[in-house]
Parts: structure tokens; sequence; C-alpha cells
């Protein structure tokens, strides 16, 4: 099955279901992400989605404006787009790097986007 990637960040997650993404509009992923940047210290117990979105910790992907990009000093992000000024990781002549199948190893979603990135890949 090919892979679509209109919505998929540079290192192969994919945006259409990414809870930071959805925050805005979405009560399930809004809990998720508002928990997590509590979690982090990003925000107060008492604050919520308008006050993430008033601090742009919401993304509009990585080809969106970087001002609402969750994570704008992302090493991938800059490697990738501002650097080598590619729009995936597998359009590099270094892919894969070290770097980014050390990062695919983290956990489960990693490895996924790491997975998506190998078979656009092998059919570009």
């Amino acid at each position: 099955m090919p892979v679509d990637d209109t919505m998929m960040a540079v290192c192969g997650l994919l945006c259409e279901s990414c809870d930071i993404r959805r925050m805005p509009f979405d009560d399930e992923a809004a809990r998720v992400t508002i928990d997590w940047y509590r979690e982090k210290g990003w925000l107060k117990k008492n604050e919520g989605v308008k006050e993430a979105i008033a601090r742009n910790l919401i993304c509009t992907g990585c080809h969106g404006d970087r001002a609402k990009h969750w994570s704008a000093d992302c090493w991938i992000l800059k490697c990738c787009v501002d650097d080598k000024n590619l729009r995936h990781c597998h359009e590099c002549t270094d892919f894969p790097c070290d770097r980014l199948v050390d990062w695919s190893r983290k956990n489960e979603e990693y490895a996924k986007a790491f997975g998506r990135l190998a078979q656009l890949r092998t059919t570009a």
C-alpha cells in the first residue's frame, strides 16, 4: 500500500492523527496533549487549550508556519528542511543516517515513522 506523504512530518510521523495538531478542534486530543504539556511543565495546572494556543504550543506541520510548530527546534526538521532543503528524510542521500535510526528505536511510533520513510525511499 503506497504511503501518502501530504500530511506527513519530515520524520515520517503522520500529522493527521497527531494529538498536538488535533488539539484545537478535538476534545480527546486536547485532553491528552494538555495533560502531557502539564507533565512537562509547559502549562500550569489551571491552564488549558486557550493558553496552549496563545503560546503557539500547537502544530501546523513541518511545512507549515514554524511559529506554529510544537517543536520548531526539532533536530530532524532543521537537518531535513533547513540544512538540506528537503521535504522528507527519505529524500536525503544520507538516508538512513545513524541519528535517525537511533531516533526510530525510541518508541513504536518512531519505528513506524521510520518504516514509512523507508517505504517511500524504495518507491521513489
